[in-house]
């Protein structure tokens, strides 16, 4: 009973702690074609997320709504000699993002704006009577960050911007109790809390010369916490005491991420982009829990994690067809934070290959629709979590769609 605890509590402190595979790159439309580069670009009001020192670069007001649609899928293989295999069941995640800009006069050098953006967030679902059942059965993170932001023109080649984030977010997770009632079913425990931080996105674009661009920005770790997680147990009633419906505060330190990027005109119609981010997951180092009722069975939870800081590659580029349609190409890689002992079945994460096309099409001064597509393929992965000893081998993929539309007035 003590392992199903801890296996429930690691899994509800991974989702608030947002390990790489939830962390979602998807805040732009033009971005996400181009293998989500953007450090060293100005793309428009999504510059507000990816360098709001660029952001400085937007000349118009404007508006920008996008959405992405992830199809996810991952198989499982119980370790030898065993033959048990399944896969998720079908889903869809819909992050989303809303960016605007405001210059107010043409001759102001500053800008304002707002974006409201999914920079973490996912969800996966097994069948309910599947092998790893007591180590989870259902997982939902859905993540929203609000970033109010001023940005700077200090001369025709230099920008600079702060953006302030709030952060909010809920999690749900389910996973089955390793004892039958009366009638041989399992019970199930569920976790469900909403959490809050604040941090601040902070950057610079500098114009090296007519064709170079270059890029620096910083995104600062986000303390979420919350004081009134909700931790319920459906048991059988021998059980009953041990597993009280109880409340939990905990907190957890997002990372930080330090971006650089470098945009080139290569010619009057194609434009080449590289970023290069550094994710601080170290920040993830102790798993806490506080429950406001103990039992002999339910302790309160402090654990070392040891996440490891990671790099991602980035490169991508646009061809400008005529004067009313772009395409674009690029791709990425992406190494994961999650050492062998916590691999877990909500996060089976693994280094990926990232491949990602778009397009943008204008259909006057004022209206703009951008689309992009993602695919994504995780390396196959083996591996035994050490607290739970559950582990097998997983492989995962995801295709995800996209379309943004801009209004400039």
């Amino acid at each position: 009973m003590r392992k199903f605890v801890f296996a429930l509590l690691f899994i509800a402190s991974t989702l608030m702690a947002t390990a790489g595979g939830f962390q979602v790159n998807l805040q732009g439309q033009k971005q996400t074609g181009m293998g989500h580069t953007g450090t060293g670009l100005a793309l428009g009001p999504s510059s507000l997320f990816f360098n709001p020192g660029a952001f400085s670069l937007v000349d118009s007001n404007a508006v920008y709504l996008g959405a992405s649609f992830i199809m996810a899928n991952t198989l499982y293989l119980e370790p030898s000699p065993g033959i048990y295999t399944t896969e998720t069941k079908k889903g869809l995640g819909t992050p989303f993002t809303f960016y605007s800009a405001f210059r107010l006069k043409p001759e102001n050098k500053w800008n304002i704006g707002i974006g409201v953006y999914t920079p973490f967030g996912s969800g996966i679902a097994y069948e309910d009577n599947w092998l790893g059942q007591a180590v989870l059965r259902e997982m939902s993170l859905k993540t929203i960050f609000i970033q109010p932001t001023f940005s700077y023109r200090v001369n025709d080649k230099l920008g600079v911007g702060i953006g302030y984030v709030f952060g909010t977010g809920s999690f749900l997770l389910r996973k089955a109790v390793p004892a039958q009632d009366a009638n041989g079913n399992f019970g199930e425990g569920e976790l469900s809390g909403n959490a809050t931080g604040h941090g601040f996105n902070i950057g610079v674009h500098y114009q090296a010369t007519e064709a170079l661009s270059v890029g620096v920005s910083y995104r600062s770790g986000v303390k979420v916490s919350t004081d009134d997680g909700e931790a319920n147990f459906t048991v059988a009633s021998s059980l009953t005491e041990f597993f009280p419906s109880t409340s939990f505060s905990t907190e957890i330190a997002l990372p930080k991420v330090v971006n650089f990027g470098l945009g080139y005109q290569l010619n009057e119609k194609t434009l080449l982009a590289f970023d290069l981010n550094y994710i601080g997951w170290s920040s993830y180092d102790t798993l806490s829990f506080d429950f406001a009722q103990n039992t002999d069975k339910l302790d309160d939870i402090n654990s070392p994690r040891e996440y490891n800081n990671v790099f991602i590659f980035r490169l991508g580029g646009q061809y400008q067809l005529n004067e009313k349609a772009t395409v674009r190409l690029g791709a990425y890689y992406d190494l994961t934070p999650v050492d062998d002992p916590y691999i877990t079945p909500e996060t089976p994460d693994a280094n990926k290959l990232g491949i990602t096309a778009g397009a943008s099409y204008r259909f006057s001064n004022s209206l703009n629709v951008d689309l992009s597509f993602l695919y994504l393929e995780g390396e196959e992965r083996t591996a035994i979590n050490s607290e739970t000893e559950f582990g097998g081998t997983w492989k995962a993929n995801a295709i995800i769609p996209g379309i943004g539309v801009q209004y400039s007035f």
